[in-house]
């Protein structure tokens, strides 16, 4: 019989495993002290809690709080603004992943610049960039790159490409986030946007595509340090409802500490070929801000300095805006982030701020939280 892919992830949706995990996470809540409440930090995992109503089928004392979500979510309206001025200028295609199309800046979308004669192209993967500049060498192709450490290493093989093929008509606008900086900022920050003593975060469910990079010793901090155990999840039904019980189990056991339940692709020290990649190109940039959440110390990427003719930031600085730009007034998108409010708690939910139309950050891409209640709770027209 022929293995098909649908044959391997069907057994991970499997309602019978999920009503089971279920029950064992019932049996050990009910030697919890106080009630416990998770941040699933990446929006693959919000989507499947709500696409699955796994939030239904838990024990009222076990919350999830719907952490930053994705790379698009984050990305502030002066960083948008960058792409919208490049993909303006003569003589210049601008290429990005497909899900920063209709993230709005103070300008404009990119798929606005693109209906206004600007050469704006979606990839689905950063080596496709090296083609469109190699068939349009009297065109400067900027790669507006973004992503969490999953996406990065593809950005430095693109940059490394680049580079023996002697390109010159190539450069990058650097957008890459880090995970572990964001988790700790909602847990110990001092910025003005972010008043993490109020935040309710007791656990973490670590995004697994980044730890298959990264590693899961990234997050060796936070049970060591701030006494959040944190469990490495998979993003199907049964990976999150057994990242769950591995949590509800630790707190029941008096445990704190660092867990990997998708075992089948992370590791502990993750991808070190991947690894150097980042390091021989990249290093961390001294602030940056998330959208809805400030300004995050070491929490983003840029070219090193000797890269730094290939860096659209610096080639074009006289051009970009360097002044930040606050979200709308009437978004509470970061106290969603710090599990102090839930999205139908924001006044201009499923009203004024919708995918078509999003005002916070938490709604700006398909990944994020407001998105995902708007999707699967009942509200499309």
């Amino acid at each position: 019989m022929r293995l098909t892919l649908k044959d391997l992830y069907d057994r991970f949706r499997d309602p019978a495993t999920i009503r089971a995990l279920a029950g064992l996470i019932e049996k050990e809540a009910k030697n919890l002290s106080e009630p416990v409440n998770i941040m699933e930090v990446c929006g693959g995992h919000t989507h499947t809690i709500m696409k699955y109503g796994l939030k239904q089928l838990l024990p009222s004392s076990i919350r999830f709080i719907h952490g930053p979500g994705c790379p698009v979510c984050i990305m502030p309206k002066e960083r948008i603004d960058h792409a919208y001025i490049l993909s303006g200028q003569e003589d210049v295609i601008l290429a990005t992943l497909g899900d920063m199309i209709k993230v709005p800046g103070s300008k404009g979308s990119l798929q606005q610049a693109r209906s206004q004669g600007a050469d704006v192209r979606f990839v689905y993967s950063p080596l496709d960039v090296l083609k469109i500049a190699l068939e349009n060498p009297d065109k400067r192709v900027i790669f507006f790159a973004i992503g969490f450490e999953t996406t990065t290493p593809m950005t430095a093989a693109l940059l490394e490409q680049s580079m023996k093929r002697g390109l010159e008509n190539l450069l990058f606008h650097i957008n890459h986030v880090t995970v572990p900086e964001v988790m700790k900022e909602l847990i110990d920050s001092r910025d003005e946007h972010v008043d993490s003593y109020n935040n309710r975060i007791d656990a973490f469910i670590g995004p697994s595509h980044v730890s298959v990079i990264a590693g899961a010793k990234i997050y060796k901090p936070f049970p060591q340090k701030y006494g959040r155990p944190v469990v490495v999840s998979g993003f199907e039904p049964v990976d999150v409802m057994e990242g769950v019980l591995m949590l509800v189990r630790q707190f029941a056991q008096k445990r704190c500490e660092l867990e990997i339940q998708y075992k089948r692709s992370v590791t502990m020290e993750g991808n070190l070929n991947a690894q150097r990649l980042i390091d021989k190109y990249f290093k961390k940039r001294e602030l940056f801000k998330w959208r809805g959440l400030g300004n995050i110390p070491h929490s983003a990427l840029m070219l090193r300095d000797e890269y730094a003719e290939l860096d659209a930031e610096r080639v074009y600085a006289d051009i970009l805006p360097k002044e930040e730009i606050e979200d709308h007034k009437l978004c509470i998108c970061g106290d969603i982030l710090r599990g102090m409010a839930d999205p139908t708690e924001c006044r201009v939910f499923g009203t004024a701020c919708k995918p078509s139309s999003p005002l916070g950050s938490c709604m700006v891409s398909s990944e994020g939280a407001c998105a995902a209640y708007y999707k699967y709770g009942g509200l499309l027209e």
